[in-house]
């Protein structure tokens, strides 16, 4: 077996198979990549979130959701949960910074673009809001969310899509 200098991700569509490991995926995110923007309270009360499988399926499942794979292993998700709304984006700790998150947004933005889509809007996490910004997208508004018994900040963000000369 050959080393790899860069990991070879692919992209494929939301199985409901995938829920576990993409609520582990969820849950890792949040307690290894936010912990310099978010208490340990608020970390908990957002993992949570995923703690109901079938709820956290069915909301992957209504919506547009790519999943990013390492050697056929999901390692990343995406959702596209309005013709212009980004809803969950989170990658395996393991692998943050190595790629899978650009390829999941980049697929998203080209199937927006595709759509005649005429902008992006994320609620960034203020973890996240760097990585958007680095891809064109500008602050809206700032926000504070109530999830379980705490209160998490964010940042609504949007990216307008240049329109193609007629």
């Amino acid at each position: 077996m050959m080393a790899r200098a860069k990991p070879q991700f692919a992209l494929r569509p939301f199985l409901p198979q995938d829920t576990p490991l993409l609520a582990e995926i969820f849950r890792a995110s949040i307690e290894q990549l936010t912990e310099d923007d978010y208490t340990p309270a608020q970390q908990d009360a957002w993992a949570s979130e995923a703690e109901d499988l079938e709820a956290f399926a069915e909301r992957l499942g209504k919506h547009l959701a790519l999943i990013a794979t390492m050697d056929g292993s999901p390692v990343g998700f995406i959702t596209l949960d309005a013709p212009t709304n980004i809803g969950l984006f989170y990658v395996h700790p393991a692998v943050a910074g190595h790629g899978a998150g650009r390829m999941l947004y980049d697929a998203v933005e080209k199937i927006s673009a595709s759509r005649g889509t005429p902008h992006l809007m994320v609620d960034a996490s203020d973890t996240a809001r760097d990585f958007f910004a680095h891809r064109g997208f500008t602050p809206e508004q700032r926000n504070t969310v109530s999830v379980g018994n705490e209160w998490l900040s964010n940042t609504t963000m949007k990216k307008q899509f240049k329109r193609a000369a007629p």
